[in-house]
């Protein structure tokens, strides 16, 4: 859980206290697809330039989201599940924190992501990736979520939370003594 009060964190289910929260899912079907076995997904995680290029893509959409004020197209592209319970006017909404810090997602497409967890199949069968782009002096962290839906993966809950470098890279270990 990212606790920066400038983080816009969105996974179904996931409610954080004052960060914007984007819910693919109904409450009660949260609760409900909670209580059914999760389904394996018939598709493997993706390769490495498969990854980059989701997560790419779904900053690219945010930022251009967050310059024009319209968010139809990142809704458009997807899961359904996700525009079910996020119309245009509430990513808007969800979004004005981010749009208003003037974080310019668009540097982290001249990056490689750097990951905290492996990006892995997760119960439900979604995609999850979970990492920071390290820019200086702003990270961007991200927790992504993605599902399998026509035959590609589509965006089903995103958390974009811009930090201070030192926060996202890990404590380099103590020299050894001898």
């Amino acid at each position: 859980m990212v606790s920066n009060s400038r983080s816009f964190r969105a996974l179904p289910g996931l409610i954080a206290p004052a960060v914007a929260v984007l819910l693919a899912l109904s409450p009660a079907a949260t609760l409900a697809q909670a209580a059914a076995p999760p389904p394996a997904s018939a598709q493997p995680v993706p390769g490495e330039l498969d990854l980059s290029k989701l997560i790419w893509t779904t900053l690219a959409a945010v930022d251009h989201a967050n310059q024009s004020g319209n968010y139809s197209v990142l809704r458009d592209l997807s899961a359904p599940s996700f525009q079910a319970a996020n119309d245009a006017a509430r990513l808007t909404q969800i979004f004005a924190g981010l749009r208003s810090s003037g974080t310019d997602l668009s540097n982290a497409l001249l990056l490689g992501p750097t990951w905290t967890a492996a990006p892995a199949i997760v119960p439900g069968g979604l995609l999850r990736l979970q990492g920071f782009f390290g820019l200086r002096p702003t990270a961007i962290a991200f927790d992504l979520s993605y599902q399998w839906v026509g035959g590609r993966w589509r965006l089903y809950g995103v958390g974009i939370s811009p930090r201070p470098i030192a926060a996202v890279q890990p404590e380099a270990p103590a020299p050894r003594r001898r």
